[in-house]
């Protein structure tokens, strides 16, 4: 459903504008309405989720045991930082301070379609994060499976 990197303005207050190519889905989907939470990966970066596809991660996430501390803290960084946020006229969604602070964004960021949903990175972070990027023979057998 959403995929691709677009490059993206923060505005003064927070705001982004949702690309053009995904405002219709995103109004049939959810109306606008999405949830954006921290990612528990040890890159510092955003999750933007349609509602309804947060709605039924958040019933999966909390269907695990909570009494293992790992599981525990994922549910607690991801559940604690989700903030909800609507599209407004201009197609634009809020990035609280709190969530800018934990991913680093300033301006310029970058949202990467990830099927169902976003991820939003610091433009440099992402530049950076692709730039590591190392094909190891472990992940050449993962792959193996697909048909390019």
């Amino acid at each position: 459903m959403f995929r691709g990197a677009t490059n993206l303005t923060l505005d003064a207050k927070g705001r982004m504008a949702m690309p053009a190519r995904y405002r219709e889905t995103l109004c049939d989907l959810c109306d606008g309405e999405m949830v954006v939470t921290v990612d528990y990966a040890k890159d510092r970066y955003l999750l933007v989720y349609p509602k309804p596809h947060w709605e039924t991660f958040q019933s999966e996430l909390m269907a695990l045991p909570s009494f293992d501390p790992e599981v525990r803290m994922v549910q607690r960084m991801m559940l604690g930082h989700a903030t909800d946020t609507k599209m407004d006229s201009h197609s634009r969604i809020l990035i609280t301070p709190t969530l800018r602070k934990f991913a680093s964004l300033e301006k310029q960021v970058v949202l990467t379609g990830q099927s169902n949903k976003f991820e939003l990175w610091d433009e440099q972070a992402w530049h950076e994060r692709c730039d590591s990027i190392e094909w190891s023979e472990d992940l050449a057998k993962k792959l193996a499976s697909l048909s390019l």
